[in-house]
C-alpha cells in the first residue's frame, strides 16, 4: 500500500549520484540566498527547477518533457505521493526556467564547485602547488534577435562575413589533475578572452599555479593574478621584449614586465623568471624551434626550470575538458537551447555545474581505488550518472550512498590508458558547397498543395 503521509513527488527528485555534489541542503539555501524559494505551492519548485537545469545538461539529446520524466521516474513509490503526477507541457516548463533565472545556478556552481584533488590525487600537485589550467572556449547559442544583440557573432570568411549562430565566450580555471572546474566568467563574442580571465582573479589560491597560452600574458592580467595571490607559468609570443636582467644557473633568467604606458616611469615593473626550451622529438614535427614561458616563480633552485618546462603539456588537460564537456557531454556542434541571454547563462552554468559533479565522483573513485584520474573512462562516468537519475534513487542518504557506491564500481571497472599521442591541425573536409543558412531564411515559402495537386503534365502543342 501506499505510505499514508502526503508527500509531493517534487520533493523528492534528485540528480541521481550527483545529488551528492548538489544535496537538496545546498540548492535550498541558494534559492533562499538569491530570494527564488517559492511563496506557494506549485507543480513545478524551484528546487525541482533547479535539478531540471542540471538534467538538461545531463540528457542534452532529448527535450523536456523525456528530461522531466528521467528525473520522476520511479520515485512515485519511494516518495510516498497519494496522487498521480503528470508532466506538465513545454510551456509550463519554459515559464518555470525563466521563473527560475539564472542566478541560482550561478551560485550554487559557485558554492559547489571547488578544488576536489587532494594531496594524494596522482598528477594534481608539484612541489606542493596545485596545478591550474586556464583557458577560454566559445558556444553556440541559438539565432534569435536577443541573443545577437546580446553576445554578437564570429566574423566569417564566406557570405556575408559574419557565423551561422551567435556565440558566447567562457574563460575558465579547472584543475589539471581532475578536470573539475571550479571558476568561470562568461561574457559576449565582443569581450575579449583576457578581459574575462580577469574576473577570475578572486579564485585564486596561494597553493596554486596556473598554466595559460600565449594570448594571455600581459601587464594588466598577470598584475591582476599575481593580487589574487596565485602563481602563474603562462607561454610568451615570439615579440615579447623580455630582456636577461640575471642568469640563473638551471639556463632560466629574471626579466621583467612593464606596462605600455609607464616605460619610462617604471612605477609598476613586475619581476618575472623566463625559460627558454625547445622540443627534441622527431615525433612531434610542428614543435616550434624556441618556446618561452613566463613564471612568478622566481626561487630557481626550488622550481627547476627543466621541471617547469615539462609539467606546462598539463595546460592541455583544460582541451580535454573542453572536449568532455562540449563533445561528449553536449553532443559535437550542438547549439544550446536556450532563446535569450538569461536563459543561455543559466545553461551554461548547468552544463559546467554538471561536468564537476561527473568529474568530483572519478575523482573519489580514483582516490580511493589509489588510480590517476586520468585513467577512469568520463564517457563511462557520464552513462553511470545518466542510469543513477533514471533509477529514482531518491535524495535519501543511504540511497545516494548505495548508489555512489554502485556507480564508483562501474567507472572503475575498465580503465584507459593515457597513450603519448599527437595530431595534425586538418580538417578532412572544410566545407560545404550550399549557401550558408541565414535569419532570412526562417520565413521560407510554404507549400499550400500536395505533390499530386501540384502536378502539371505539360502537352505538346
Amino acid at each position: 500500500m501506499k505510505p499514508r503521509s502526503d508527500q509531493r513527488l517534487s520533493d523528492h527528485v534528485a540528480l541521481g549520484v550527483l545529488t551528492r555534489t548538489f544535496g537538496p541542503q545546498l540548492v535550498d539555501a541558494v534559492l533562499a540566498d538569491t530570494g527564488r524559494l517559492q511563496q506557494r505551492v506549485r507543480l513545478l519548485p524551484a528546487r525541482l527547477m533547479v535539478y531540471f537545469v542540471l538534467a538538461l545538461a545531463l540528457f542534452a539529446d532529448v527535450d523536456y518533457a523525456e528530461v522531466m520524466r528521467q528525473l520522476v521516474e520511479g520515485l512515485s513509490w519511494r516518495s510516498g505521493w497519494k496522487r498521480s503526477w503528470t508532466v506538465p507541457s513545454t510551456a509550463a516548463i519554459s515559464v518555470a526556467r525563466a521563473r527560475l533565472g539564472a542566478a541560482p545556478l550561478v551560485e550554487l556552481f559557485d558554492r559547489g564547485c571547488v578544488p576536489v584533488a587532494g594531496e594524494q590525487s596522482a598528477a594534481a600537485f608539484w612541489r606542493g602547488l596545485r596545478l591550474v589550467g586556464m583557458d577560454g572556449t566559445t558556444l553556440d547559442v541559438p539565432d534569435t534577435v536577443e541573443n545577437v544583440a546580446e553576445f554578437g557573432r564570429p566574423g566569417s570568411g564566406r557570405g556575408e562575413g559574419v557565423g551561422a549562430f551567435p556565440q558566447l565566450r567562457m574563460v575558465a580555471l579547472a584543475e589539471c589533475g581532475t578536470h573539475a572546474c571550479f571558476a568561470a566568467a562568461i561574457g559576449s563574442y565582443r569581450t575579449g578572452e583576457t578581459t574575462l580571465a580577469a574576473e577570475l582573479a578572486g579564485k585564486l589560491a596561494p597553493d596554486m599555479l596556473v598554466f595559460a597560452d600565449r594570448n594571455f600574458l600581459g601587464h594588466p592580467l598577470l598584475s591582476t593574478f599575481i593580487a589574487g595571490g596565485g602563481q602563474v607559468c603562462w607561454r610568451a609570443k615570439k615579440n615579447k621584449v623580455l630582456p636577461v636582467l640575471e642568469r640563473y644557473p638551471d639556463g632560466s633568467y629574471r626579466s621583467e614586465i612593464v606596462a605600455s604606458g609607464d616605460k619610462r616611469a617604471r612605477a609598476h615593473v613586475i619581476t618575472v623568471r623566463v625559460i627558454e626550451y625547445t622540443v627534441t622529438d622527431p615525433g612531434r614535427p610542428e614543435a616550434e624551434e624556441r618556446y618561452r614561458l613566463v613564471t612568478t616563480l622566481l626561487d630557481h633552485a626550488a622550481y627547476p626550470a627543466e621541471e617547469l618546462a615539462g609539467l606546462y603539456a598539463e595546460r592541455w588537460e583544460f582541451e580535454s575538458l573542453l572536449d568532455e564537456m562540449k563533445t561528449h557531454q553536449r553532443g559535437p556542434r550542438v547549439v544550446l537551447r536556450s532563446k535569450s541571454p538569461e536563459m543561455a547563462r543559466q545553461e551554461v552554468y548547468g552544463y559546467l555545474a554538471c561536468h564537476y559533479a561527473i568529474r568530483a565522483l572519478i575523482a573519489s573513485a580514483a582516490d580511493d581505488a589509489g588510480l590517476d584520474p586520468d585513467r577512469v573512462s568520463f564517457t563511462g562516468a557520464l552513462r553511470a550518472a545518466r542510469r543513477s537519475v533514471r533509477a529514482g534513487i531518491g535524495v535519501a542518504e543511504r540511497a545516494i550512498t548505495s548508489a555512489c557506491h554502485t556507480a564508483t564500481a562501474e567507472t572503475t571497472g575498465q580503465l584507459l590508458t593515457r597513450r603519448l599521442r599527437a595530431a595534425a591541425r586538418v580538417v578532412k573536409r572544410k566545407m560545404s558547397g550550399y549557401p550558408v543558412k541565414r535569419p532570412a531564411h526562417r520565413s521560407w515559402p510554404q507549400p499550400t498543395l500536395t505533390p499530386g495537386q501540384a502536378v502539371q503534365i505539360l502537352v505538346p502543342p
